[in-house]
């Protein structure tokens, strides 16, 4: 059975169209279930990133059917038609493992190169992994793609210079003010993009950080590794006239920010500037955030301008790193099929944290 991918990322498709497809950690598992229930995959897995929403699945389906029916239900998934969508991508062996490939190793980024994709893609795979999800043909293949990742870190240059989504708002940050000294900044959300993108901004010499989130445990962990303070999630608009730099990223489903309630906190700053850098998707910030004086908002999108510095920096190696791929897919592709003791290893890691732990090797 061959594998396909079909997907939407931030070279086909817009934020306001990728945040229409986007899922939410939580709910990865079930939607899962209902894809191979729905008989359009035997073996799936989903990546929802800023940045990507792609499904990995091997399915019996011959390759139109089988595009049409995981397209049927993404559309029914979202209750929003994917079937037509110009930005939705597809394919099949051997590009798809081609492009896995490069989603791993950091090739299809935004910034050139960046790491964090393959932490994402690791606990993609573990999630459809740990709930049964998946079988031999994206064991093995997901597997692959880890080496290979880990080779071309190791083998070639293409992670010079700014390597994540973090380091690169905090890049845009430095544009807007110069120098970060003495900011404060409030990050909304304690995950892992929120975490990276303060510890670069301190890095760069922020003054102090304030966390606030929903839960406000997650808030309290994260300010106390941080050095920060953490806030409820209630009582941030208290704090508003302080802040220099807002850097939000949720996985809330509706705006957590918005014209209407920002603009009264905006007379009480004194003209002083706001960066708000939303690096969330389905998106935290209302756009109309950006028509208000004074206010500088930037989504994930918005970023893309600043990575493309990065991208001359590491061409150069673009076209070792695909050859390498291209000689990695094939010779997946032309291995003999695991024997099923290999089948048992590779859907029963030693150790749920393997995945996990060799993203630091």
């Amino acid at each position: 059975m061959p594998i396909l991918v079909l997907g939407l990322s931030f070279r086909s498709s817009p934020v306001e169209v990728r945040e229409r497809f986007a899922f939410a950690e939580n709910r990865i598992p079930e939607a899962l279930s209902l894809l191979r229930q729905s008989g359009a995959a035997d073996e799936a897995v989903i990546l929802s990133t800023c940045n990507r929403v792609e499904i990995y699945a091997s399915s019996h389906l011959e390759d139109p059917s089988a595009f049409a029916a995981v397209e049927r239900w993404l559309g029914d998934c979202h209750s929003c038609p994917a079937t037509h969508q110009d930005g939705l991508y597809r394919l099949t062996e051997p590009q798809s493992i081609q492009h896995l490939f490069k989603v791993a190793a950091g090739l299809d980024s935004m910034v050139l190169g960046e790491t964090e994709i393959l932490g994402q893609l690791k606990k993609a795979y573990d999630l459809a992994l740990q709930s049964g999800h998946t079988g031999s043909r994206l064991n093995k293949t997901f597997q692959r793609a880890f080496n290979v990742a880990k080779h071309i870190r190791t083998h070639t240059n293409i992670q010079r210079g700014s390597i994540s989504v973090g380091s690169v708002a905090v890049e845009l940050a430095e544009k807007v003010f110069t120098e970060l000294a003495g900011k404060h900044v409030m990050v909304i959300g304690a995950g892992d993009t929120s975490e990276k993108t303060a510890r670069s901004l301190l890095s760069r010499g922020a003054g102090r950080i304030t966390v606030t989130n929903r839960s406000h445990e997650k808030a309290q962990a994260l300010a106390a590794e941080l050095g920060g303070r953490a806030l409820p999630f209630d009582q941030w608009a208290g704090e508003f006239d302080s802040v220099d730099i807002v850097v939000s990223s949720t996985s809330a489903p509706h705006y957590v920010l918005d014209r209407a309630r920002l603009e009264p906190l905006m007379k009480a700053r004194r003209n002083r500037p706001l960066l708000l850098i939303d690096i969330a998707v389905p998106r935290d910030i209302e756009p109309e955030v950006n028509f208000m004086e004074n206010a500088y908002l930037y989504n994930i999108d918005d970023l893309q301008a600043i990575a493309a510095d990065y991208l001359r920096q590491r061409q150069e190696e673009v076209a070792l790193c695909e050859a390498i791929i291209r000689e990695k897919a094939a010779s997946l592709l032309h291995s003999p099929s695991p024997r099923p003791a290999d089948t048992a290893a590779l859907a029963t890691p030693a150790h749920p944290k393997a995945a996990t732990h060799s993203a630091t090797q």
